[in-house]
């Protein structure tokens, strides 16, 4: 018998694989899937499982179709993108848009990219947003949120205080947004397993909250937010490791930034789309920041003012930015800067499959 000893390269190597830190984020999210049934029931659990079904399917049919390759499939991060796209959205969804959207998340949001690793966005709202431009009429019904006659439990009295029964259990939003708690303790799971670190909920949660108290007690202001959806983006959105930033301080700035903009979304009376405008917009500057808060070169001296000049420069494209998505919100024409997005991504594709062909 032939042994083979595998010898590595000199490099620091830990063994973790891609499908151990998908179990896990899996693991933290399951709690929120478990406390929607006692919402309504069987309804948010098929909006969770067609999300899911139709991720996994639309990975399986485009990998197998243009990668000649399925092993995609068992590293769970189409799961990952269909739980966290039912968690965005109403428990009465109707099932095909929601199945509409599971695969448009994964083809457009993650293979059209180069798959797993790749991508720029968040492929759970790319999906989501997918859903909003294709059937508007439908993402802002209000018979999608809310269904009386379909309530399992409407509240519940642990405590005798309201504030702090809704912290672990509210029957209103999003399937996601139902228990505050259990999205915190998800969180602590994932931090103490390593799988995120504590810079860009942190400082998103900072920097909504320092806004947030200074337009409510010095503006006249009203700043309505779903805790539950900021938790959520913060936590299990804008961590995604593909789509968020690298270093110590550069995660600090887009964490703040996120905060900032959200802030800034719903003071312009962006109502729901608030953080999936944030964490997308901040998704797009990923390289900039990134490129700002580059670690120093060894033997190099560090040019501050540079810096500096660097990183308001893109502060200063990011709000820029902001006020132009808030502009085309505001006019209807998000869906003309979805339609540049799809047209860009199936050219990019084209184009990047015919250089691998020819060689």
């Amino acid at each position: 018998m032939q042994y083979n000893k595998i010898v590595y390269a000199p490099f620091v190597r830990k063994g973790i694989s891609t499908s151990q830190i998908m179990t896990d984020v899996i693991i933290s999210l399951l709690p929120c899937v478990a406390i929607s049934y006692l919402a309504f029931g069987f309804v948010p659990l098929m909006v969770i499982l067609v999300a899911v079904g139709s991720a996994v399917v639309a990975e399986f049919f485009f990998s197998t179709i243009f990668f000649k390759n399925t092993d995609s499939i068992a590293d769970g991060s189409a799961i990952i993108t269909g739980i966290l796209l039912s968690f965005t959205i109403a428990p009465f969804t109707p099932l095909y848009v929601v199945a509409f959207g599971g695969g448009m998340a994964v083809i457009f949001g993650k293979l059209l990219w180069g798959g797993l690793g790749l991508n720029i966005f968040n492929p759970a709202l790319v999906g989501r947003e997918f859903m909003a431009v294709f059937f508007p009429a439908i993402m802002t019904s209000r018979t999608i949120w809310y269904d009386k006659t379909a309530i399992n439990v409407s509240e519940i009295n642990l405590f005798g205080d309201k504030f702090f029964d809704q912290l672990i259990y509210k029957a209103s939003g999003a399937i996601g947004e139902y228990s505050v708690l259990l999205l915190i303790l998800g969180g602590l799971f994932l931090l103490i397993r390593r799988r995120i670190s504590w810079h860009i909920p942190t400082s998103l949660l900072i920097a909504f909250s320092v806004l947030l108290l200074f337009f409510s007690y010095f503006t006249d202001y009203k700043i309505q937010f779903s805790l539950g959806g900021l938790l959520l983006g913060a936590i299990f959105m804008a961590t995604d490791m593909p789509s968020s930033t690298s270093t110590k301080y550069g995660k600090l700035y887009y964490g703040a930034m996120i905060g900032i903009v959200a802030i800034i979304c719903i003071l312009n009376d962006v109502k729901y789309e608030y953080m999936s405008y944030s964490i997308l917009l901040l998704n797009a500057f990923v390289h900039p920041i990134n490129w700002v808060f580059r670690p120093k070169v060894w033997g190099e001296k560090l040019d501050i003012y540079a810096r500096l000049w660097q990183g308001v420069s893109v502060t200063g494209a990011v709000l820029i930015t902001t006020f132009s998505v808030i502009y085309l919100h505001h006019l209807g024409a998000i869906m003309y800067l979805l339609f540049i997005y799809i047209l860009y991504c199936i050219i990019r594709f084209i184009a990047r499959s015919s250089k691998v062909d020819n060689y």
